[in-house]
C-alpha cells in the first residue's frame, strides 16, 4: 500500500469511530468503488432517491448507477427549466434517501457543508427519511475550525469555479474565500452536523481514496 493511502486509511478509520460516537452510522471503505458497492447495499431497490450537487457522487459513478438502476430518482440535471428544478428541490424532502458529500469533516466527526440556495443542507438536516454522506479522506481536517476553513477556502471556491453561475463572485477571481458579502456568494448557508439526533437516519461512508474537492 502506498504510504499516503495507508495514512488516509488510518485517518479515515479513526474519523469513522468518532462519527459513531456522535451517533452517525459510519462505514469505512478503501476505494470509491467499494464505497459505491456499500451505498447500493444500503439503499433498497425501489427507493425514491435524490441528491445534492456533488462531484464525489458523480465521479464515483453512483448517480449514473442510481439513474440506470431499479430506483425512482429525482435528478435536477433533468429539469427542463428553473421552475421544475425548484420543484425537484422541494420534492427531495420526501425522498426515502438523500445523498450528498461533505465539504469538510473534522477529525472528531463534525461534518460541514456550505450552500447558496440551501436545498442540500436543508435536506441533510431535516426531511428525507435517510441521508447518506460519502466523502474521501481529503475532506478531513484536523479541528472544527480547520474543517470550516477548508469548507470556505477550498471547497466553496472550487465549486464557484466549477459552476461559474456569476462572474462577480470574488473567490472566482481570488481562488480563496475573502468573507465577501456579494449578492451571489456561495457561502449563504453553512451547516455543521455535530450530532445525529435521530440515530439511524444519517449514514456516512469515508474512503481512504481521495474524492471530489
Amino acid at each position: 500500500m502506498h504510504p499516503m493511502t495507508e495514512r488516509n486509511s488510518l485517518l479515515a478509520k479513526r474519523v469513522v469511530e468518532n462519527l459513531k460516537k456522535r451517533h452517525f452510522d459510519a462505514f469505512y471503505c478503501e476505494t470509491a468503488e467499494d464505497a459505491m458497492k456499500k451505498a447500493l447495499e444500503l439503499i433498497p431497490e425501489g427507493s425514491l432517491v435524490s441528491w445534492g450537487g456533488s462531484m464525489t457522487l458523480k465521479d464515483m459513478g453512483l448517480i449514473r448507477a442510481l439513474n440506470e438502476g431499479n430506483y425512482e430518482t429525482i435528478d435536477r440535471d433533468n429539469a427542463k427549466d428553473t421552475e421544475e428544478m425548484w420543484d425537484m428541490f422541494r420534492r427531495a424532502f420526501s425522498a426515502d434517501w438523500y445523498l450528498s458529500s461533505a465539504n469538510a469533516i473534522s477529525e472528531d466527526g463534525v461534518i460541514y457543508n456550505i450552500d447558496r440556495t440551501g436545498n442540500r443542507v436543508a435536506a441533510i438536516a431535516f426531511g428525507p427519511k435517510n441521508v447518506l454522506i460519502i466523502a474521501g479522506a481529503n475532506k478531513i481536517a484536523g479541528t472544527e475550525a480547520a474543517a470550516l476553513e477548508r469548507a470556505r477556502k477550498v471547497a466553496a471556491p472550487a465549486n464557484v469555479v466549477r459552476l461559474r453561475y456569476f462572474d462577480d463572485t470574488p473567490c472566482l477571481k481570488t481562488g480563496t474565500c475573502i468573507n465577501c458579502k456579494s449578492e451571489h456568494t456561495l457561502c449563504s448557508k453553512i451547516v455543521a452536523l455535530r450530532m445525529n439526533d435521530f440515530p439511524g437516519r444519517i449514514k456516512v461512508i469515508i474512503t481512504a481514496e481521495e474524492m471530489g474537492f
